[in-house]
C-alpha cells in the first residue's frame, strides 16, 4: 500500500488541525483507497454513536481520495453526494473505509465508498459525482509549501 498526502489544516486530513479528524489514506491498488480510523468520543451524536455528519464527511473524503493516487493524481470536488446509513457507527472502535472508482471521464467522475465496523459489517456507504478542480485553482500555490505532502507514519511508542 502507498500512503497518500495529508495537509496541515484540512478538517478531515489536516495533521495540525486540533479540531479535525486527522485521517490518513492509502492507495490499495488501482482505483482503490483505504483508511483505518477509530473515531474519538467528541465526534459522537447519540451516546456511543458517531454523528451522521461526521460519517458523511469521512466518506466524502474517501470518495475524493480515489482520484488522488498515482493512477489519477488530481483534486476533485463533490458535486453530488448520496450517503446511506445502514447501521450505527460506533465511537472508539476500529473502522475501515474503502473507496473505489466507478467511472472516470477525466473532468467528471463517479466513486463509491463503504464504511465497515470492527467485525466487517457494512455500517454506511456513499456514492458521489465529482468534478475536477480547474487547473488555475491548483496552480495558485506550491502545494508542499502549503503542507500538502506525504508525512511519515508515526512510530509506535515503546
Amino acid at each position: 500500500m502507498t500512503k497518500l498526502p495529508n495537509s496541515l489544516h484540512c478538517f478531515v486530513c489536516g495533521l495540525e488541525n486540533e479540531q479535525g479528524l486527522k485521517l490518513t489514506f492509502y492507495s490499495d491498488g488501482p482505483d482503490r483507497v483505504v483508511c483505518n480510523y477509530t473515531v474519538p468520543e467528541h465526534f459522537q451524536g447519540y451516546p456511543g454513536v458517531v454523528h451522521g455528519g461526521i460519517v458523511s464527511t469521512m466518506l466524502d473524503e474517501v470518495l475524493g481520495r480515489v482520484f488522488m493516487n498515482e493512477d489519477h493524481d488530481r483534486f476533485m470536488y463533490t458535486a453530488r453526494l448520496t450517503t446511506r446509513y445502514r447501521n450505527p457507527v460506533p465511537v472508539g472502535q476500529p473502522l475501515q473505509m474503502v473507496g473505489r472508482v466507478i467511472k472516470d471521464r477525466r473532468r467528471v467522475a463517479e466513486a463509491k465508498a463503504e464504511l465497515f465496523g470492527p467485525e466487517g459489517k457494512l455500517l454506511a456507504e456513499a456514492e458521489a459525482l465529482l468534478v475536477s478542480l480547474p487547473p488555475e485553482v491548483m496552480d495558485s500555490g506550491d502545494l508542499e509549501a502549503l503542507g500538502w505532502k506525504v508525512y511519515p507514519d508515526e512510530e509506535p511508542a515503546g
